[in-house]
C-alpha cells in the first residue's frame, strides 16, 4: 500500500478520539495513514448559537475546503454535524457502526425534575432545548457552545441544574459521569451517535480502503434519518428529531418537529419490511409536512429570519 492516507479531523478530544478510531482500523488492514488535526470555525466562534452563523457545517466546512484542496485525503466527522447536502466533489464513503443515539442530562441533583419551581438547564441545541420545554415549560433554557469539555467547564462553573449532552461523546472520552441522566424520552438528531468518513469522488484509494470499514446497518439507518431531515430542510435551523433502528429486518422510524418553543408537536412512528426502506425517510418527512409541518417550517424560517 504505497499511499499514505492523511486524516483531516478537528482539534477537539472527542474530534481526535474519533479520527484516531478509524485510524487505528486502516492500519490493521495494512493502510499507512497520518493525522492531520484542524481547527474549525464552529469551534472558534463560541459567542453565537449556531443557527445565528449561517453556515451550514459549520464544524465541517474547514475540513472539506482542506480536502478539495487536496492537504488531506479523507475527513472524519460527527456524521450529526454533516450537512445532509455534500459539497460538490466530496462524497460519503463510510459509515462505521453506529453507538448509542440518547441523549443524557449531566446535572447537580435531580431534585428540580420533581417541583413546580424554576430551573435552568444549558444546551446549544434547538432540538434539545424545544424537547426539554415541550417535557418542562417552567424550565428556562439557556445558550451553551463549545465542545464537550468546554461545555462540560461552564456547567460546573454557572449556576445551572444541568445540561444535555450526547451520551455517546461523553463516553467515547471517558467523561459520562456515573449519575448522568438518560433522556429515553428525548429523540435524537439525526444520524447521531454515527461516524462519517467523506473523500474526494475522485480518489478511488481512499474510497476502496474505506469501504472496508463501512457498517451497513448504521449507514441505512442514518441515511433514513438524514433523508427526513433534508425534506424538512432542517439543517441547524429546526428543532428535529429522527431515529430509526433495525431489528430482525425491520426498520422501525420515529420522526419529530418542534417549534422553537417546544409548545408544538409533530410527530409520526412508522415500521416497514427493510426490503422497504429505500425512500422511507423522504416519505415520512412528507406525511409530517402534510399533517401541518409546512407550516409549522415556515413559522421556524420567519422566527430565524427575524433573529438575523
Amino acid at each position: 500500500m504505497s499511499k499514505i492516507i492523511r486524516i483531516g479531523t478537528r482539534d477537539s478530544e472527542l474530534a481526535l478520539w474519533q479520527a484516531t478510531t478509524v485510524q487505528q482500523k486502516l492500519e490493521e488492514l495494512g493502510y499507512d495513514t497520518s493525522l492531520v488535526p484542524i481547527k474549525s470555525t464552529g469551534d472558534e466562534i463560541l459567542d453565537k448559537p449556531l443557527y445565528e452563523l449561517g453556515i451550514t457545517g459549520i464544524f465541517t466546512k474547514t475540513l472539506d475546503i482542506a480536502l478539495l484542496k487536496g492537504q488531506i485525503d479523507i475527513a472524519v466527522h460527527s456524521m450529526k454535524d454533516v450537512p445532509t447536502q455534500l459539497p460538490k466533489d466530496i462524497v460519503q464513503v463510510a459509515v462505521l457502526e453506529r453507538a448509542i443515539t440518547h441523549d443524557i442530562l449531566v446535572h447537580k441533583g435531580l431534585n428540580f425534575l420533581e417541583s413546580d419551581a424554576p430551573a435552568t438547564i444549558a444546551t446549544g441545541s434547538l432540538r434539545r432545548k424545544a424537547q426539554w420545554l415541550n417535557k418542562y415549560p417552567h424550565h428556562s433554557v439557556v445558550d451553551l457552545r463549545g465542545n464537550v469539555n468546554t461545555r462540560l467547564l461552564k456547567l460546573i462553573e454557572n449556576d445551572w441544574n444541568g445540561a444535555i449532552f450526547a451520551q455517546a461523546g461523553l463516553e467515547r472520552i471517558k467523561l459520562l459521569p456515573k449519575d448522568a441522566l438518560q433522556l429515553d424520552w428525548m429523540i435524537p438528531a439525526p444520524a447521531q451517535g454515527a461516524m462519517v468518513v467523506v473523500a474526494k469522488d475522485e480518489d478511488t484509494f481512499s474510497k476502496e480502503a474505506l469501504a472496508k470499514l463501512n457498517h451497513k446497518e448504521s449507514e441505512i439507518a442514518t441515511t433514513i434519518e438524514r433523508q427526513f431531515l433534508r425534506t424538512l430542510e432542517g439543517g441547524c435551523t429546526a428543532p428535529i428529531g429522527a431515529l430509526a433502528q433495525i431489528k430482525e429486518q425491520t426498520v422501525h422510524f420515529e420522526g419529530v418537529v418542534f417549534s422553537l418553543d417546544g409548545k408544538q408537536k409533530i410527530s409520526l412512528n412508522k415500521s416497514v419490511p427493510l426490503s422497504q426502506a429505500n425512500g422511507l425517510g423522504e416519505q415520512c418527512a412528507k406525511e409530517v409536512l402534510q399533517q401541518g409541518g409546512d407550516k409549522l417550517m415556515q413559522e421556524i424560517r420567519n422566527e430565524n429570519s427575524a433573529l438575523h
